[in-house]
C-alpha cells in the first residue's frame, strides 16, 4: 500500500506522533358576520372550499424553538498528562473549540485524532484510514472549526455559501455528524446546517437562506440545492469526504465529482478524505482531489478493534431462530443490533420474534425517513434495546453502548462484516459479535478470514440452544410477511430438518 501511495503522490505515509418542538400557530377563525356574506347558493360551495385551505401557508408561520443555551465555562479544566496519550490541551486548537471538547467530556485524543489533528491544523490535505468508532468525525470537525475561527471570513457572509462541507453516504450518518458538530461547536458561534434526501426539502432549503459555516449533507441533496441556486460552493474552504469506500460502493463517485468541480481547486481548498478502508481504487480517485496529502493510518494492521470478541456458530438455517432467541434470553446486553442481508428475510424475522414476545423495530432503506429517525432516537435513548437492520442502515447507527451485534445472515461482502461489527466496541467499550454460519453464510466466511488475516473457529450449539420455546399467548404481531425460502425457524416447536436434528454434535 505504501509503495503505491509513494508512486501516486510522491510522498511517504505519516508515522504516529509521541426536542426542538414545532410551535403550532393557531389560525384565527373567521368572524361569523364575514361568513354570512358568502351564503349565496351559487357561491356557497366555492367559498367554503376556499375557507378550508389554511394549511399551505401555515408551515411558513411555524418557528422552531430556540436551542437551549449552554453556560460558557470561565476557564478550561486542567487535564493531567498520561503516558502514551495526547491531551487535547496539548494541541493548538482554538480556545472555544477546547471548551467544546471539554463540554463533550473528552480529555485525551484517540490514535486517529492524535495523528490527524496536527496535520489538519498545519493546513495539510488528509487521506485518513481508521476503523469505525475511532473518533475520525471529531478529528475533522475540531480541525475544521479551528481553521475557520483562526481565519475569519473576509467580508459579509452570503446566503448559501458554506465555508466547510462534509459529504456523507447516508442520511443517518449526515445527521449524526451534524449532531456531533452542534455539541463540539457549542461555543464557537459557527452555524451548522444538515441536508439529506427523503424529507423536508423545503424546510432544508430555507435553512440555506442565511449565512452558513458548516454544511453536512448527502451528495444527491447537495447537488439538488446547487442546481436550484440555493447552495453556492465557490467560496468553500474545507471539504471532507467521509466513508469514502462506501461512497464508491453506493455509486456516489460521479456525484462527488460534480460537487468537487464546483469548489475552489485543490491546493486552494483543504480536502480531507476518511474511510474505514482505503483501497487503491479510492486513492486513485482521490489523487485528483488531494494536494500532497498526509496519508494517515490508525493501527493499519487491525481492521477490527481488539475490544470486540467475535464468535461464530455453525447452524442450519432452520435452527437460526432458536439460537437467536436463546442468545437474547441468556446474553446480558445494553443494546443489540441484528443484521440480515435482505429486507424480506428481516421482515419475517421481525414477525417471528414478535411471536415469542420480542417486539423489535426494523431498519431498512425503504422505511420512511421520519420513522427511521424515531427508531434511531429510541435506540440511542435505550427505549428500544434491539433493532433489526440491513447494511443500508449500518452506517447510520452511531451509538457507543451497543454491546452485541448478531449477524443473523453473514454478509455477502467481507467489507460489510467490518462495518457491521464496528457498531460495537466503540469509544473504548467492550463489545461482542456473534455470527451464524448456515448453509448459505458458510460460503462468505473464507473471504472475511482472508481480509482480516484470521482463521475463525466455529462452535456447534447444543440442542438446548437451538430448541424453540413455546410462543407467547396473544402476541402483538406486525403485518405477516410472505414466507421466504431462505428464512429459518418461526414454525413453533422444534425447528430444523431431520438431518439437522440428528447431526453429530461434537
Amino acid at each position: 500500500m505504501f509503495d503505491f501511495l509513494k508512486k501516486l503522490f510522491g510522498i511517504k505515509p505519516e508515522s504516529p506522533a509521541a426536542g426542538t418542538q414545532k410551535k403550532r400557530v393557531k389560525k384565527a377563525s373567521a368572524a361569523p358576520k364575514e361568513r354570512k356574506k358568502y351564503e349565496e347558493p351559487a357561491k356557497e360551495k366555492r367559498s367554503r372550499h376556499k375557507e378550508r385551505k389554511p394549511h399551505a401557508p401555515r408551515e411558513e408561520n411555524v418557528k422552531e424553538a430556540p436551542a437551549p443555551q449552554v453556560k460558557h465555562p470561565e476557564t478550561l479544566k486542567d487535564v493531567p498528562p498520561m503516558e502514551g496519550k495526547t491531551r487535547f490541551l496539548d494541541l493548538p486548537l482554538h480556545e472555544e473549540v477546547q471548551f467544546g471538547v471539554q463540554h463533550a467530556g473528552f480529555e485525551y485524543c484517540t490514535p486517529i485524532q492524535a495523528l490527524t489533528l496536527p496535520a489538519v491544523l498545519a493546513g495539510r490535505d488528509i487521506a485518513g484510514k481508521a476503523q469505525t468508532g475511532t473518533g475520525k468525525t471529531a478529528a475533522f470537525l475540531l480541525g475544521g472549526f479551528t481553521m475557520m475561527l483562526k481565519k475569519p471570513r473576509s467580508g459579509e457572509a452570503k446566503p448559501g455559501t458554506p465555508r466547510m462541507v462534509v459529504l456523507a453516504p447516508t442520511r443517518e450518518l449526515a445527521m449524526q455528524i451534524h449532531k456531533d458538530a452542534l455539541e463540539l461547536g457549542v461555543f464557537t458561534g459557527l452555524k451548522s446546517v444538515v441536508v439529506f434526501g427523503g424529507m423536508d426539502h423545503e424546510k432544508q432549503r430555507r435553512n440555506l437562506l442565511g449565512p452558513i459555516d458548516l454544511l453536512v449533507g448527502t451528495p444527491g441533496r447537495v447537488i439538488d440545492y446547487c442546481r436550484s441556486g440555493d447552495l453556492k460552493l465557490k467560496e468553500t474552504e474545507i471539504l471532507i469526504i467521509d466513508e469514502a469506500d462506501r461512497m464508491l460502493d453506493m455509486g456516489f463517485i460521479p456525484d462527488i465529482k460534480r460537487i468537487v468541480y464546483q469548489l475552489p481547486p485543490k491546493g486552494v481548498r483543504q480536502t480531507m478524505l476518511f474511510s474505514a478502508t482505503l483501497e487503491e481504487s479510492i486513492l486513485r480517485l482521490s489523487a485528483g482531489w488531494l494536494a500532497e496529502p498526509a496519508v494517515i493510518e490508525s493501527e493499519p494492521e487491525k481492521l477490527v478493534s481488539e475490544n470486540i470478541d467475535q464468535t461464530f456458530y455453525s447452524v442450519s438455517r432452520d435452527e437460526k431462530l432458536g439460537l437467536l432467541l436463546y442468545l437474547l434470553r441468556t446474553c446480558p446486553y445494553e443494546r443489540v443490533i441484528i443484521f440480515g442481508n435482505r429486507k424480506d428475510v428481516n421482515s419475517r424475522l421481525q414477525y417471528d420474534l414478535a411471536r415469542y414476545g420480542y417486539k423489535v423495530p426494523l431498519l431498512s432503506g425503504d422505511i420512511p425517513q421520519q420513522k427511521r429517525i424515531q427508531i434511531l432516537e429510541k435506540f440511542r435513548t435505550a427505549e428500544e434495546k434491539i433493532v433489526i437492520a440491513t447494511d443500508v442502515a449500518a452506517r447510520g447507527i452511531h451509538v457507543d453502548d451497543v454491546s452485541l451485534v448478531i449477524n443473523y445472515d453473514l454478509p455477502e461482502r467481507s467489507e460489510d462484516y467490518i462495518h457491521r461489527i464496528g457498531r460495537t466496541g466503540r469509544a473504548g467499550n467492550r463489545g461482542k459479535s456473534i455470527s451464524f454460519l448456515c448453509e448459505y453464510g458458510g460460503y462468505y466466511l473464507p473471504d472475511i478470514e482472508e481480509l482480516l488475516g484470521v482463521t475463525f473457529p466455529s462452535e456447534v450449539p447444543t440442542e438446548e440452544m437451538v430448541t424453540l420455546p413455546e410462543p407467547v399467548k396473544n402476541p402483538d404481531l406486525p403485518e405477516r410477511p410472505r414466507r421466504d425460502s431462505h428464512s429459518g425457524g418461526g414454525r413453533g416447536g422444534r425447528g430444523g430438518s431431520f438431518h439437522s436434528r440428528n447431526r453429530n454434535r461434537r
